[in-house]
């Protein structure tokens, strides 16, 4: 056998493997959100050199790499001047922000309340933003309106469409 024949024949097979078999495909599957954890009636502190911090409970909480999904959240943050505690049917807890969803009370120790569907905390800036409709009470005095900015630390508010009723006091001179 000549040696011409030997490499057409090899080159030949070459071709045909080249275009008659495919390469391997391989199918990447996106990466799912595994939990790492999950508890049931837990409470969970948070400390610092100063003390306690931060208090969490809730029914339900799971763990993510990045977050934590709570049912029936209760959480308390007396980092700062006030203490604020807030409790909503669900919460995620991620990065120092909490979101809530569902039957939201946000209560200050100073009598500061409000109520609403939905509402993220930022604990670093103590800011609670309401998304839709809120009632807004200390004591005797109510504000109802939407779209609610409230800086606890500055203790500054801003909303739209706002109906107050309050009651002012007289000083006596």
């Amino acid at each position: 056998m000549n040696i011409n024949y030997f490499f057409a024949v090899t080159s030949f097979l070459l071709l045909v493997i080249l275009f008659a078999f495919k390469p391997l495909e391989i199918k990447e599957q996106p990466s799912r959100d595994i939990p790492l954890f999950s508890i049931t009636s837990f409470v969970m502190y948070e400390l610092d050199v100063k003390g306690l911090i931060t208090t969490m409970n809730g029914t339900t909480a799971t763990r993510y790499k990045d977050r934590y999904t709570v049912e029936g959240i209760d959480y308390t943050d007396s980092s700062k001047e006030y203490i604020a505690n807030m409790k909503s049917k669900n919460g995620i807890y991620k990065d120092d922000v909490v979101y809530l969803d569902g039957d939201i009370v946000y209560k200050r120790e100073d009598g500061l309340t409000f109520e609403t569907q939905k509402a993220t905390y930022n604990k670093k800036t103590t800011v609670a933003i309401a998304d839709g409709e809120y009632l807004l009470y200390r004591g005797e005095n109510r504000v109802v309106g939407r779209e609610l900015h409230y800086n606890s630390s500055q203790e500054t508010i801003n909303s739209k469409d706002v109906t107050a009723k309050y009651q002012i006091e007289e000083r006596k001179r």
